[in-house]
């Protein structure tokens, strides 16, 4: 299996999740079949790292794609505003932390991760405190998903510590099945952990650094289709996946307000 084949059932599974998220009264199962979304892709964008001819450059069009998405969140929350129901989706952002993350660990500049993040989270809380107290973009918690997304702060991001956790796992354990298998089964474990354990007991680290429902350990279903992939790229659509996401929850998200 390709990776172009990987990332269609990922994105199949995506919009299955997404209208379960974003359409009034559809069945919680369309979330379980989500579940093999998040995993694929992070796997795919690790993938294209050790293939890419130009890491900056593959690194560079995420980040625009998550700054565009980010203002979009804005402007459209801030624009329907509907009974509390807001698009708080950036997956481009986790991706392209990820990469930055495994390009700095490999070329062993850590000091330059740690201040990264330093500085990131006071740019994320300084900038998404001012735009919360005009309460004009959404709720705080888009805001500070938003602007997390723009500074890249791992903890101000979609998926959060966990999912940029993922994408390293699939870095270091890459073209070692068996590793994969068990560091991939602990961290469906730890998703489910977090959400039971720290989710309940702590509901900031869970809003943003577990944002998963109880039944994100669904997402070892992923895991035999990762380990079909063949190495192969297959077929371009590079630019079809980067433009369906934001356009499909967009779409969808109105869907959604005008059902309700």
């Amino acid at each position: 299996m390709t990776t172009t084949n990987l990332k269609i059932i990922g994105l199949i599974a995506m919009l299955v999740d997404h209208i379960g998220q974003f359409i009034p009264n559809t069945p919680e199962w369309f979330q379980w079949i989500g579940r093999l979304a998040a995993p694929i892709f992070i796997y795919g964008v690790v993938e294209g790292y050790h293939h890419t001819k130009d890491r900056k450059k593959y690194i560079k069009r995420i980040y625009i794609f998550s700054f565009i998405m980010s203002i979009l969140i804005l402007i459209i929350n801030n624009t329907f505003n509907h009974n509390g129901t807001e698009i708080s989706n950036n997956f481009f952002a986790p991706l392209y932390i990820i990469l930055i993350v495994i390009s700095l660990l490999n070329s062993k500049k850590y000091k330059y991760l740690i201040l990264w993040q330093i500085i990131a989270f006071i740019l994320s809380v300084f900038f998404a405190q001012t735009l919360s107290n005009l309460d004009v973009l959404g709720s705080a918690r888009v805001i500070y998903l938003a602007v997390g997304s723009i500074f890249g702060s791992i903890l101000f991001v979609e998926g959060g510590p966990l999912f940029v956790l993922l994408g390293l796992l699939f870095h270091f354990t890459r073209n070692k099945m068996g590793k994969t298998v068990i560091m991939y089964s602990l961290f469906s474990l730890l998703c489910y952990v977090a959400y039971e354990k720290i989710g309940d007991s702590y509901n900031f680290l869970y809003t943003y650094m577990a944002p998963f429902a109880s039944y994100q350990w669904m997402m070892l279903s992923a895991l035999p289709l990762i380990l079909l992939h063949n190495g192969k790229k297959g077929f371009g659509l590079k630019y079809f996946f980067y433009i369906f996401y934001p356009v499909h929850i967009i779409v969808l998200y109105l869907i959604g307000v005008y059902l309700e």
